[in-house]
């Protein structure tokens, strides 16, 4: 065996442990990214269609399933519930005012026009009891009155984590005082989800984009490390890998050249 040849499976040698280990770390975060503790934020804004003139914030803390949540909400209709959710899987966005529709002479945004937008119900933001879609109008159990502050962790179903994950999720708050007379009434005829019950109830007056917040503080200088967005721990095990690669065909291009001019 010539001493090119020797230099060259000592190189490999080397090196093949760095190439083995990065596949596994690869597949390790991939894992690991539904347990990852991810915080989003929504400001919710009204639907001046709606002529609703609150406002309000949600945080979501999600791990795995779990979701702590925390609203503030002001503006509503007072003495009156208000049913929230979380709306998933569609554009992720809360519709523009010219979603609405005129109905009965009046033009006004109900539930249905904005399922293209923000999609239809994954968890029912109850302060008791299911929180399932199944829970999306269970009046006496969501918060009453004009203003409020909503705090409980629940656990969501895999598509709704997934939704709120990737992106999709939105939070809704409904019920609407459109005529201004402090009470639902039928001014704007039955409701798109449930006839028996009024429209005022069940449209919507809140709703905002749940993005995701900075992952902490980006550490700069002399000795410390900044990762850009596309830096993840994903990336940097596939650079890793990548580097020894082309650590290994470097070294083998170099060692037969050399022996070849020694020839």
């Amino acid at each position: 065996m010539s001493k090119s040849t020797v230099r060259v499976l000592a190189v490999l040698t080397v090196l093949a442990p760095a190439v083995a280990l990065a596949s596994p770390a690869l597949a390790d975060d991939s894992h690991k990214e539904h347990d990852r503790t991810m915080t989003l934020h929504a400001q919710l804004d009204p639907f001046k269609v709606n002529k609703v003139t609150g406002h309000g914030t949600a945080q979501v803390r999600l791990k795995g399933n779990e979701a702590h949540v925390k609203m503030k909400v002001s503006g509503l209709l007072g003495g009156a519930p208000h049913a929230q959710h979380f709306h998933i899987a569609a554009k992720g966005v809360c519709p523009p005012e010219s979603a609405a529709k005129v109905r009965n002479g009046k033009r006004f945004l109900n539930t249905t026009d904005g399922i293209p937008f923000y999609g239809t119900i994954g968890t029912s933001l109850t302060t008791t009891g299911d929180t399932s879609p199944a829970s999306g109008l269970a009046v006496d159990r969501f918060p009453v009155g004009s203003d409020y502050h909503y705090e409980r962790t629940i656990k969501l179903s895999d598509e709704a984590a997934k939704s709120l994950r990737n992106g999709t999720g939105v939070v809704v708050v409904h019920g609407i005082d459109y005529n201004n007379n402090g009470k639902y009434d039928d001014n704007l005829g039955p409701s798109d989800l449930d006839p028996k019950l009024p429209a005022e109830a069940t449209n919507p007056a809140l709703c905002g984009a749940l993005k995701k917040s900075a992952d902490g503080p980006v550490h700069g200088g002399q000795g410390g490390t900044q990762l850009a967005a596309s830096d993840s721990p994903l990336t940097a095990a596939t650079a890793t890998g990548g580097a020894a690669l082309l650590a290994v065909a470097g070294g083998a291009f170099l060692l037969r050249r050399r022996a070849g001019r020694q020839g």
